[in-house]
């Protein structure tokens, strides 16, 4: 059976089969080839990122591309559990895949790159799907005795609603089948670790989002006046939110702060105090799952105006200690384009210094896509010298690269945070809609909280896991 993955850089295509040979260009884009021989998915069949030496339209690690910079640094904590994604030409050219992925618990590093290299495919794979399905359905509910204006009419009025639709439904099967992978992987055990997912697909002038955790997403955009704004793509995800505690509450999940830090809400066991999750839902986490933490992502759909310029994804150790606007400052006001991620995340480290001298730094990772498409023409030396330099960096003292879970991992020993006494900033009461467990947020902007540091996702592991079993660590 063959299949194909777009992996277009100018006019030029890289497209392979199964059996080593060449794919017409005809199925890139849709990604999917042969398939009245089998229902197996795209992701099952497709040939996998990590069989192949490149793709030059994808970006794992600090750098840039035709329209976007990534990068992140390791904090003070371990590991860097961060991992993040920039995949232009996905499925076809006016499409990019971008993301940005927080692991935490002793396992949280392998849970984020594993969601990373897997989650975009399962995205592809639900995306033909849901269109096959709906193709199906819409030639049965065909009667035929429409007249042909009022068939036209009907597809002007609905194609938006169509697409957004069919995003949504997407979205809501890539997550979930991820999650199902995740559970039964054989040889990574995310019983008491996880990893949170902010994702955007921009389709010509439409971004589609999916979000679980705390990452968070922003846009800067121009207002009639050409100054910057910063605009909220997306909700953090944490047990502070009523509507995500009350979900938490009602299937026996607690929800406390510790003494040590009022501020600071987590998700308990009913039976034991762990392990103090600080997010509602989030890949992975599975003693979690049966107490209301959940991996089904709130799906926001933006469509881009000629004032919208670019967007932001960040994990947690960035809006800890900036705020959507300081980060909509930066990205704009950089020297160059390729190096606005990179000025975002040594901001972010300057502050974590400044703000919390007594704290462990986070991981920071960012990635910035620019709608325009345009990046700079500087030397690229410079860029390969930060990255190189910065990638060593961010690896010293990982052991593991792989997902395969057998080598020895990181101890996860209980940090107390050391926090600031300015107050936090009220939250704001949202108002979301709900429809078949995924929200749709728009029009509205939600700040930062201010004087709140970073702490471990997880406090500590329950004392149950200890024991052997089939849901114990390894």
């Amino acid at each position: 059976m063959g299949c194909c993955v777009s992996t277009r850089s100018g006019s030029s295509t890289y497209s392979s089969g199964s059996n080593g040979d060449i794919v017409s260009p005809s199925c890139l884009e849709i990604g999917f080839c042969g398939q009245k021989r089998a229902r197996r998915t795209f992701s099952d069949n497709v040939i996998s990122l990590h069989q192949l030496p490149w793709l030059p339209n994808k970006i794992v690690t600090n750098g840039k591309s035709r329209s976007s910079c990534i990068f992140t640094q390791q904090g003070q904590k371990g590991v860097n559990q961060d991992a993040m994604i920039v995949w232009e030409d996905f499925m076809s050219e006016d499409v990019i895949f971008c993301g940005v992925f927080d692991g935490h618990g002793p396992r949280g590093h392998l849970v984020a790159r594993r969601v990373r290299d897997a989650l975009p495919l399962k995205l592809i794979s639900s995306l033909h799907s849901c269109k096959s399905r709906r193709k199906r359905s819409g030639k049965a509910g065909f009667k035929g005795n429409i007249e042909p204006e009022n068939r036209e009419s009907e597809k002007d009025i609905s194609a938006e609603d169509d697409l957004n639709s069919t995003w949504r439904e997407a979205f809501l099967k890539a997550y979930k089948a991820m999650d199902k992978e995740l559970k039964s992987h054989p040889n990574l055990n995310c019983f008491c670790s996880g990893s949170t997912a902010v994702t955007i697909v921009k389709q010509g002038s439409e971004l589609f989002i999916g979000s679980i955790g705390d990452s968070r997403a922003i846009m800067g955009s121009k207002d009639s006046n050409d100054s910057m704004l910063a605009i909220q793509l997306t909700v953090d995800l944490k047990p502070d939110l009523p509507r995500e505690a009350e979900r938490i509450k009602q299937y026996k999940g607690r929800v406390f702060a510790l003494q040590d830090e009022p501020e600071v809400l987590r998700v308990w066991l009913p039976f034991d105090n762990a392990p103090g999750l600080a997010m509602a839902r989030a890949f992975g986490d599975f003693c979690l799952k049966k107490y209301g933490v959940i991996s089904v992502p709130e799906f926001y759909h933006h469509a881009l105006t000629d004032r919208d310029q670019f967007v932001v994804i960040a994990s947690d150790g960035v809006w800890d200690v900036l705020s959507n606007e300081e980060v909509v400052e930066i990205v704009s006001s950089a020297p160059n384009r390729s190096s606005a991620a990179r000025i975002v995340v040594a901001s972010a480290a300057r502050e974590w210094k400044l703000k919390y001298p007594t704290s462990k730094m986070d991981d920071c990772a960012v990635v910035c896509l620019f709608f325009d498409g345009k990046m700079d023409l500087e030397s690229d030396c410079d860029e390969q010298c930060f990255s190189s330099a910065t990638i060593q960096s961010n690896h010293f003292g990982d052991q593991i690269e792989s997902d395969d879970g057998q080598k020895s991992e990181p101890s996860l020993p209980r940090n107390y945070t050391v926090r600031s006494s300015v107050e936090n900033e009220t939250n704001r009461e949202l108002s979301v809609d709900v429809e078949d467990g995924i929200s749709s947020v728009e029009n509205q902007n939600w700040l930062s909280l201010e004087g709140i540091t970073r702490v471990n996702s997880l406090v500590q592991l329950p004392r149950f896991c200890d024991e052997k079993g089939p849901n114990a660590l390894s």
